[in-house]
């Protein structure tokens, strides 16, 4: 049987209007392993479409160096994914390689037995344990999937505008702030913020407010049961967005990230605070604009110690699919996953931190960005530890500051409204 690779013609089946149809159509192969001249199509979905094109491109790479087997990248739309990937595992006509979710987002699919166990077939002992974790099972401590990148809260800044206003790049606070106000004065907004979507709020919230409230020590505090979320430096910190807010666009809530990335690409805003994840989406937005990147100085009462930092997370894994007819070779290209020359073409291609060590970045900004979570890295703490239950902690906080914002509640209620749910489910180590 003849498969026709994307590079003469495969069809991908993406936009709204055909996922159901995508959702519902079966894997097309013949064999399971692509050797001895068998043929073999393996279907990898994810939530990326914007990364289809360098995905079709690392794809290539590997079928050139494993004959008879052709990758068919399938992405969907990242808000309905999570329905259609279930649906698929469910039935017979799932992908082979799902990309799957990390932490709390994974243990549905873990626990619905979708997934291979991938401990005896895949060595990541020499990997970053809190990238790993996010890959594991939390019952069993299973290894179901292999991380993809590790992504990092990121403060962008338009660097010919800090130059053509005489500024530069703040070290205290003070000088954040007068950065601030220097922008607002010329007309300039400084943070380019979307508050309409809420998830990407406590994004927000770790790029400017993580150095309050302490970090990785404080999430440290918070695992022991020593602290909670009602601890007033984590208070503190959620009022540093409100204090925070008259730097960014006028009633903010009404925004959506794609207008707050907008404003920034378009020069009509010095900073963007977001994630690693939106480097490639800014760059093809405006490509000659010249980006750079801080991290945040901590605000004043911030803890004995506490430093500037960037929070890290693991984004994305692959699986396979216990069901796939090809579980072979989908386990011989989730393996290829955790090598080098992946990880290599993730950064250099998806413009990814990725999550293979040793990897090298050409990309100065990445460069600059793996290098800050490298040396002053903190976990993104509300997903690393806090989407293990319902209510999560990333939702809790995108809804309470979106009313912060909104004025009807203020840090504590916010914080300790945080703290409630949370604690519904949440159990300390000791």
């Amino acid at each position: 049987m003849t498969f026709r690779s994307r590079r003469t013609g495969t069809a991908l089946v993406v936009g709204a209007g055909l996922l159901a149809l995508a959702a519902c159509a079966p894997s097309s192969s013949s064999g399971d392993g692509g050797a001895d001249g068998d043929s073999t199509t393996l279907t990898v979905w994810s939530w990326r479409v914007e990364d289809k094109a360098a995905y079709e491109k690392i794809f290539d790479a590997y079928e050139a160096k494993n004959p008879g087997v052709t990758v068919d990248f399938k992405p969907f739309k990242a808000t309905e994914y999570n329905k259609i990937l279930a649906t698929g595992l469910a039935g017979s006509d799932g992908p082979d390689v799902p990309q799957v979710r990390s932490y709390g987002g994974l243990q549905t699919t873990v626990a619905s037995g979708s997934l291979v166990p991938l401990d005896d077939a895949v060595d990541l002992s020499a990997w970053d344990e809190n990238i790993v974790a996010g890959a594991k099972g939390k019952e069993d401590g299973k290894l179901y999937s292999v991380p993809l990148a590790r992504q990092a809260t990121v403060l962008f800044y338009d660097k010919k505008m800090f130059a053509d206003n005489g500024i530069q790049v703040p070290t205290t606070w003070d000088q954040f702030m007068s950065v601030n106000d220097t922008l607002l004065g010329k007309g300039i907004t400084p943070l380019a913020v979307g508050a309409k979507d809420d998830w990407t709020l406590p994004i927000v919230h770790e790029v400017l407010g993580a150095s309050r409230f302490g970090g990785a020590a404080f999430q440290k505090s918070v695992q022991s049961g020593e602290k909670d979320f009602t601890d007033p430096d984590f208070v503190a910190s959620v009022d540093v967005l409100k204090d925070l807010e008259k730097y960014m666009p006028k009633s903010v809530t009404g925004v959506a990230v794609t207008d707050a990335m907008t404003l920034f690409s378009s020069g009509k805003a010095a900073m963007y605070p977001g994630g690693s994840y939106d480097l490639a989406a800014l760059q093809t937005a405006n490509p000659e604009m010249d980006l750079g990147v801080f991290q945040v100085p901590p605000a004043p009462g911030a803890p004995s110690g506490s430093e500037a930092t960037t929070a890290g997370w693991a984004d994305g894994n692959f699986a396979v699919n216990a069901k796939s007819p090809r579980k072979e070779a989908a386990t011989k290209l989730v393996q290829w996953m955790a090598t080098p020359e992946f990880g290599q073409m993730v950064a250099d291609d998806i413009k990814q931190i990725s999550a293979v060590p040793g990897v090298t970045y050409s990309d100065p900004v990445l460069k600059d960005v793996a290098a800050n979570l490298d040396a002053n890295g903190s976990p993104y703490l509300l997903l690393t530890d806090f989407r293990y239950g319902s209510p999560s902690g990333t939702d809790l906080l995108g809804k309470g500051t979106q009313e912060l914002f909104l004025g009807s509640k203020d840090a504590k209620t916010v914080s300790t409204e945080l703290n409630e749910g949370v604690m519904t489910w949440f159990e300390p180590t000791s």
